[in-house]
Formats: structure tokens, sequence, C-alpha cells
């Protein structure tokens, strides 16, 4: 399964391979405490989108088209797929991400991105 959490969330077993999906490490946690298995900085939103969106609700729309026509651009986006087929015919993957929305977040984005190229 193909799940989300914040960073600053407990670590659980259930998390499987925790791959923090942020451009910038998050502020208070240690890599210790993290537990992840990678830090994909690279298939995050650019500064330049991140900045500009500024996680602003009425954004949210407009920031899902720009940061999937990123992944779509992204040479990085193919190998990161694969890698997450890879782990998931092992165990759970669960995107790590350092917003206070749970929902109103590139974390969500991804996800969706992902799983659709996954069917």
């Amino acid at each position: 399964m193909l799940t989300i959490k914040r960073i600053y969330d407990e670590p659980a077993k259930e998390d499987g391979f925790r791959i923090l999906v942020d451009r910038l490490w998050p502020r208070g946690v240690s890599k210790e405490r993290a537990h992840l298995y990678k830090w994909a900085k690279e298939i995050a939103p650019s500064t330049e989108l991140r900045v500009e969106f500024g996680h602003m609700t009425d954004r949210f729309d407009w920031f899902e088209r720009a940061y999937d026509n990123e992944l779509d651009k992204n040479p990085e986006t193919g190998n990161f797929i694969d890698e997450v087929k890879t782990l998931l015919s092992k165990d759970n993957v669960t995107f790590m991400f350092a917003a206070k929305d749970p929902k109103i977040n590139h974390a969500t984005v991804l996800k969706e991105y992902i799983e659709k190229k996954l069917k």
C-alpha cells in the first residue's frame, strides 16, 4: 500500500519503506528519528513552484496541475516510479512530508500521480 504521513508523526512498522519527498530537510527532525529508507528530494516540487504555491488552499488546484507537469518533465520520475513499484512488491511505501496540512500538500499530489502511473 502507498500512503503519506507527516515526518513529525511517530514512525510505525506499517509505514514500510519511508521516503522523504521534500526538497528541504524538515526542521527539528534528526536523521535518526526520521527512520528513512531514502530522501528523494529530486522528486519534490521545484523551489519556484513551492514558493508560488505557498500552501494556500485556493491555489491547490493550480499547484496540482503545475506539479504534475513538473513530474512529467522530470528525468528522475521514471526511475522513482520503478523504485516505488519494486518496494511495493516487498512492503508498504510511505511518502513522508513536513507540511502542516495533511490534505493540501505536494505528497498527496505525488501519491495520486504515482498511483495513476502504476495502474
